[in-house]
């Protein structure tokens, strides 16, 4: 063993991304368990070391051991108090030295907020995210942490109630100004080709762990007869399930009970026509329109981008497709939904020309060696959308908004991408790299003051990916939802 080479590990760093501060009070150390004489004493040893030293995930009501459970399996114990304090949003260097991986050694960090204490196992047993253990009963707060083992990094968030996340902003807010996470051909989680399959789970969980976009592709079953509302729910010329049609009115139903529910939240739909056959986009926007979206209680469809309180318990419609005639002097002639009929295709950075949203959906990732390049742009999309202040009525001219004119347009961010004939490329492959890199540049990177670009509210715009909730990890949408604490913060400040 003493010819391995030694690996330096970097001091901790803390990230506080929620809306207080937080200082950190305690250390405590656990050494790994002494070698047993045997094969079967040492996988003994290891099976009850590896359940006591599993932190819980958000997923988990197992309580984490005491510090006593973990001495008595533990080979060394140290306990130091300490006082260091991390802002709101700050971001803090350490000399401590972190757990090693290598040796299955624990550091329990404990700490403290207005009297209330909190605890966390690092390193973490998995990369997913873990809830924060009170130590005492009702807290006022409750917070989640993200630790990256390579960087010794971690990040602490608000934890937020992820089915009704929106209730915690305010009616006057822009849509625009929000953290928003959403998914790609977002129904197409059945069993399909592997190239058009792009989500783990269904849109009803999909909502129920904090999605809140939806990307939808349609294809009129018979576009020819003005009273059918048959839309086919389909993936480029594909069928999203091989074991029957699936129909765009089970989904909208499923959003609207999901919004009866949760009356404080939206769902911004981005619809777009594909599919094979004849029809027009004149055709769908008269299916939408005459069968599904003309109750203004149920469907946000004016030309403009909505506040919040707009847009609660509503379906907010962006529309990838063109009017019929009949539909183009709607809302005084601004026409009807938030134009996005025409991007730059295949873009790492484009404009509407209604100038309301802004693109970064560069998709044709051919090799595997590209996938740093999506990463690339998706990180500048993030950093574009960070950089916004959002100016809210109430507060008066605080800041720019992201346009040449002051406002701040809707930041559409794909994480996704694919190429049909490469198994490597296709959405499940792709999503497995892009998800994680970008958990990690938000955790450290993402409107973060040491990294030399514009600060803004951190906001990260709307962004959307494949294979969201894969295995229950759900840290995209949590560090996504997340990045709302600053804009949160404004809003309450006097």
């Amino acid at each position: 063993m003493s010819g391995l080479p030694v690996i330096a590990i970097e001091p901790l760093t803390i990230r506080n991304l929620s809306s207080t501060p937080i200082e950190l009070k305690l250390l405590e150390r656990f050494g790994a368990p002494a070698a047993a004489d045997s094969a079967v004493g040492i996988s003994y040893i290891t099976k009850n070391i590896t359940s006591l030293w599993r932190a819980p995930t958000s997923s988990s009501s197992a309580a984490p051991p005491t510090a006593i459970q973990l001495a008595e399996h533990a080979d060394g114990f140290t306990h130091e108090d300490v006082s260091i304090q991390v802002d709101a949003f700050a971001t803090i260097k350490t000399n401590i030295q972190p757990a090693k991986l290598s040796s299955r050694e624990t550091l329990r960090l404990t700490f403290a907020n207005n009297g209330e204490r909190y605890r966390l196992d690092t390193p973490c047993s998995t990369y997913s995210s873990t809830t924060l253990t009170p130590l005492t009963s009702n807290p006022q707060f409750n917070y989640t942490a993200i630790y990256h083992s390579k960087n010794s990094h971690l990040t602490l968030f608000s934890s937020a109630n992820l089915q009704a996340w929106m209730r915690e902003l305010k009616d006057e807010t822009p849509l625009s100004a929000l953290s928003i996470p959403g998914t790609h051909n977002s129904p197409a989680c059945y069993r399909a080709l592997p190239s058009v399959r792009c989500q783990a789970v269904s849109p009803q969980a999909q909502l129920e762990n904090g999605v809140r976009f939806f990307d939808i592709r349609v294809q009129p079953e018979s576009p020819q007869d003005p009273f059918q509302d048959g839309l086919l729910l389909v993936h480029s010329v594909f069928p999203i399930s091989l074991t029957g049609s699936k129909y765009f009115r089970d989904l909208v139903n499923h959003i609207y009970d999901f919004l009866d529910k949760n009356p404080s939240e939206t769902v911004v739909m981005s619809l777009k026509r594909e599919g094979t056959g004849n029809s027009t986009d004149a055709q769908l926007s008269c299916i939408m329109k005459n069968h599904y979206a003309a109750d203004i209680n149920r469907w946000y469809t004016a030309p403009h981008i909505p506040t919040l309180g707009e847009a609660r318990r509503k379906i907010v419609l962006i529309r990838r497709f063109g009017l019929d005639e009949s539909l183009k002097q709607e809302w005084n002639g601004g026409g009807w939904g938030l134009n996005a009929e025409t991007w730059a295709d295949n873009t790492p950075n484009a404009t509407c020309p209604s100038g309301d949203i802004c693109v970064q959906d560069f998709y044709e990732v051919l090799e595997t060696e590209n996938i740093d390049k999506k990463i690339t742009f998706s990180e500048a999309q993030l950093d574009r959308s960070a950089a916004c202040v959002c100016v809210l009525p109430s507060m008066g001219p605080q800041g720019a908004g992201g346009g040449p004119s002051g406002k701040q347009p809707i930041y559409l961010n794909f994480l996704s991408a694919s190429n049909f004939w490469k198994v490597g490329c296709w959405p499940e492959r792709i999503a497995a790299k892009l998800n994680p890199a970008i958990v990690d540049y938000l955790c450290r990177k993402h409107n973060a003051p040491d990294s030399g670009k514009q600060i803004g509210d951190g906001c990260t715009g709307i962004v959307v990916c494949d294979w969201a909730g894969n295995n229950g990890n759900w840290d995209l949408v949590r560090c996504i939802v997340g990045m709302n604490a600053k804009l949160e913060l404004r809003e309450k400040s006097p």
